[in-house]
């Protein structure tokens, strides 16, 4: 680990906030590797300066050493005043990369902001400029590793603009947090035979044009006039469709305490389910410890079922 990551966790860790405005309390400045080495040159030069007495030495010395303080000057202002807002997250499932949004806004007033790099502690780190008066949604991801809330950690702002012999930089936190849904888990349910055996019936009467009688209707345009009740037009009273209504398989019912396993492994199967018969868009009720879903379809019931699969034993299912 690189000297400023070492650096970094010795500072103390800095509380999440929804709204972070860099004051000159928050920005440490540190000479890099090469502000080290020259100032280093810069001490070598003035030793020889006063041993050979010799003017240009002191005015090239005294040049170098004000250009360097006036670079430092330049890599704090880089990041004072700047604001970043959390700007929303995505979810994502155990083992995939969930995503943060994060808002960097530079006052109108503000001077350019050029190379800023910005990334979570102890990770790489991303490059942009801002212009007055301009904002910028950048995302930063971070691995789920484990189902259920999972908050944003310290992030670190950096520069080192416009020399490179200071680095300015910052760390903060904030209150941001996204959902790590379980990891699918393509097992059967335990109440799936007896439900694919009345689907199988449903599905080999409706081959069979078994469906149930409803009654008779006006024939709109387009459909096919074979269904046309020919006896009904005979006797004047225009033309009628035959109405009937399909027979369809029983609602599927995801129920967390008929699965065996451990608890993760019953989550993984439950959501496994959940996408498959959001794909094919069938209804279907969740039931889980201390809270059920349902009976619904649609990415908004999807939504639902995996916001409480994720969240279940944490308090907020």
């Amino acid at each position: 680990m690189s000297n400023q990551g070492r650096k970094d966790r010795g500072w103390r860790k800095p509380r999440a906030s929804s709204e972070v405005l860099l004051t000159a309390r928050k920005i440490y400045v540190l000479p890099t590797k090469a502000g080290f080495g020259l100032l280093l040159a810069l001490i070598v030069m003035l030793l020889a300066a006063i041993n050979y007495q010799n003017s240009m030495a002191y005015g090239l010395t005294f040049l170098l050493a004000s250009l360097a303080l006036l670079s430092l000057l330049h890599t704090w202002r880089n990041l004072w005043r700047l604001q970043l807002q959390p700007a929303g997250v995505s979810h994502c499932f155990v083992k995939q990369a969930a995503g943060f949004q994060i808002k960097l806004l530079n006052s109108p007033r503000g001077a350019e902001r050029l190379a800023l790099g910005i990334g979570w502690q102890g990770a790489q780190l991303q490059w942009v400029d801002l212009a007055k008066g301009a904002e910028q949604v950048i995302q930063l991801h971070l691995v789920g590793q484990r189902r259920g809330s999972l908050a944003a950690p310290s992030i670190r702002l950096v520069s080192t603009y416009p020399l490179g012999i200071w680095q300015a930089w910052s760390h903060f936190q904030l209150k941001q947090s996204a959902l790590v849904y379980p990891e699918p888990l393509a097992l059967p349910l335990a109440s799936q035979v007896a439900g694919e055996q009345q689907d199988q019936q449903a599905s080999q009467a409706r081959q069979a044009g078994v469906d149930d009688y409803e009654g008779l209707r006006q024939w709109q345009a387009g459909e096919s006039l074979r269904r046309v009740n020919w006896k009904a037009w005979s006797r004047g009273q225009g033309l009628l469709v035959k109405a009937f209504n399909q027979l369809t398989g029983s609602q599927q019912q995801l129920d967390f305490a008929s699965l065996s396993g451990d608890v993760e492994q019953r989550l993984s199967v439950l959501t496994y389910h959940v996408l498959a018969l959001t794909e094919q868009q069938q209804s279907f009720s969740l039931h889980l410890p201390q809270t059920s879903i349902g009976p619904g379809q649609g990415l908004g019931h999807l939504e639902a079922c995996l916001q409480a699969l994720a969240l279940v034993g944490e308090g907020h299912a």
